[in-house]
């Protein structure tokens, strides 16, 4: 059959119609991506948030400082604070470094202080040199121990609970009260300042008077 020209034109109409729409429901669509228009993101794996507790605390508390009594051959003896992991040597300076005639061997500048602990830094050639005593009445001399040389007289600024135990009219209360006096109040000048402990009278004091010094 042979087709007009007016049959061929009205085909290729129709043909271009449906290319149309063949190019808009099918090929326009996967070239458009998701429906909506929205381009499909995909959210990269995030670490888990970070405790609480962790977030608020630092990694470390500081440590609390103490209290050390410096006294001896210093230039500025007293009461000092510093950090509770301080040194011996760390004390001293803030108590205005030894004098000259410190015996500075006699004192373990390494160790660590403890709160309450008095520091006492002896003069060259004392009796009891290199005591380090405790609130509680320790000592820890350059040798680990006392330094009190047996049958010497008892130095009441550096003797350690034990020695002052061992004087006449002296027991282990009174000791601590001698060591207590002396941590508040500083070293004794005198061997007479020792009355002023508590429970220490005239009668108690001549009886030890010729066993101790300063």
């Amino acid at each position: 059959m042979q087709l007009s020209r007016r049959q061929i034109y009205a085909y290729v109409a129709v043909a271009i119609v449906v290319l149309a729409v063949g190019v808009r429901y099918v090929v326009l669509p996967k070239a458009a991506g998701p429906a909506g228009g929205e381009p499909l993101v995909l959210a990269a794996a995030s670490s888990p948030p970070a405790s609480p507790a962790a977030a608020a605390s630092p990694s470390a508390s500081a440590a609390a400082d103490v209290l050390v009594y410096v006294c001896g051959a210093v230039k500025s003896p007293g009461v000092v604070r510093v950090p509770a992991d301080a040194r011996v040597a760390d004390a001293l300076a803030l108590a205005g470094g030894p004098e000259a005639k410190a015996e500075l061997a006699a004192v373990n500048l390494a160790a660590k202080v403890v709160d309450g602990q008095q520091i006492v830094v002896p003069e060259r050639g004392a009796a009891a040199a290199g005591s380090v005593a405790t609130a509680a009445g320790g000592s820890a001399g350059s040798a680990g121990g006392s330094a009190t040389v047996p049958g010497a007289p008892v130095n009441i600024n550096t003797a350690s609970l034990e020695e002052l135990d061992s004087l006449d009219g002296v027991g282990p209360a009174t000791a601590q009260k001698i060591i207590d006096y002396r941590t508040a109040s500083g070293p004794f000048k005198t061997v007479d300042e020792i009355k002023n402990v508590s429970g220490i009278g005239d009668a108690k004091f001549a009886a030890m008077k010729d066993s101790i010094t300063v």
